[in-house]
């Protein structure tokens, strides 16, 4: 199987053939498809349409055409194969493990669990692993085209598309994951390796009883040594992968902010999160002028402070060129031991190529 960077499979050939019945009323072929091809939406089959991919008594059919009875249609679609769990033998760094939990220090660039553009490689596949399986598992996807329209479907409870809500929550994806980080944030996990005990610790994530602290490196200095972060999250107009602060509607988020350290142009920060909504670190702290250093997607992925010092400037692009990421990592976590009820707190240390970022900014002061 050809794999790119992403991860994404080769895709097979769906083909579907339909007679129209003598008692159909004529439609338009794009209506008519998306009512007959099962989790179809229109968007898809106009695409299918524009590719030339449908056929009516053998000629390239156009979306405006109306089907007659008698007609025979043919429809072509290209659809990413059966999702499988395939355990995996990759590193964990374990820093907790009994035969309930385990707290792992999640890497940066590791994905949490499958999805359609990461079907390998993910923290998922190592538990798997981990706990000894060896066979993969198949799943049986409602929705398997990785770049669904939001035209026509609804949102859910965390603001994600209602069919892509439900794949990333479904037991049989993620296995034992209880939350989730970024891919490109690093640092400290909860993992359930009992199915009993899952809804235990679900449980306090939804109550807002478990401790997350991180530590960021934002762009810029902050002005207060400690402040709250308040503001609703919503999908971005712009781009439905992304969130953003709005003043009605959304999801009410708090971020904690202190202040460990300041430099001339950025500011190292622990943050302390009071709800856990998607990216929540990242919009606030770009929301107040403040991006995560290495965030591209939220606008520190240029040099947004010290521009006009050259020395600093250039030293900061060179930076931003090899870290590659957003500049945070999940340092604290605690919650209650879901068998016996026991409080228990972990804390990391900083991932390596982060601390080398601070360290570097920090010996920056000595040319700003």
């Amino acid at each position: 199987m050809a794999e790119g960077k992403n991860h994404y499979p080769d895709k097979i050939e769906h083909r579907y053939e339909f007679l129209v019945a003598k008692g159909q009323v004529p439609q338009r072929i794009d209506h008519y498809l998306t009512q007959m091809i099962a989790n179809a939406t229109r968007t898809k089959v106009q695409r299918a349409i524009d590719a030339g991919h449908v056929v009516v008594n053998g000629a390239i059919a156009k979306a405006s055409r109306k089907i007659q009875p008698g007609d025979i249609i043919v429809c072509t679609v290209m659809k990413p194969p059966p999702m499988e769990l395939i355990p995996e033998d990759i590193p964990l760094e374990i820093v907790y493990e009994d035969d309930v939990v385990m707290v792992v220090n999640k890497p940066a660039g590791m994905v949490v669990h499958p999805g359609f553009g990461n079907r390998y490689g993910t923290l998922v596949n190592a538990v798997l692993w981990h706990l000894g399986e060896r066979e993969a598992r198949l799943i049986a996807l409602e929705s398997d085209d990785e770049d669904d329209s939001a035209e026509g479907e609804k949102e859910g409870d965390d603001g994600a598309l209602a069919s892509e809500d439900d794949f990333f929550r479904s037991a049989e994806i993620r296995p034992g994951i209880v939350h989730r980080l970024d891919m490109d944030t690093s640092g400290l996990m909860v993992v359930s390796k009992n199915a009993d005990y899952h809804a235990v610790l679900a449980k306090q994530f939804a109550d807002r009883v478990v401790e997350r602290e991180y530590r960021a490196l934002v762009w810029g200095q902050m002005m207060d040594d400690h402040g709250m972060i308040e503001g609703n999250l919503a999908r971005s107009t712009r781009d439905r992968k992304l969130f953003q602060v709005v003043e009605k509607g959304g999801k009410h988020a708090l971020t904690e902010y202190h202040v460990v350290e300041r430099f001339p142009y950025c500011t190292l920060l622990r943050l302390k999160l009071h709800t856990g909504r998607t990216h929540q670190i990242r919009v606030h702290c770009a929301w107040q002028k403040h991006a995560l250093f290495g965030d591209p997607q939220y606008g520190g992925g240029a040099v947004l402070y010290g521009g006009h010092n050259s020395v600093f400037r250039t030293a900061a692009q060179k930076l931003l060129n090899n870290f590659q990421r957003q500049a945070l990592h999940a340092k604290t976590l605690g919650f209650f031991h879901p068998r016996t009820g026991v409080w228990m707190q972990f804390d990391s240390e900083l991932a390596e190529d982060m601390k080398n970022l601070v360290e570097k900014i920090r010996e920056l002061q000595e040319v700003s």
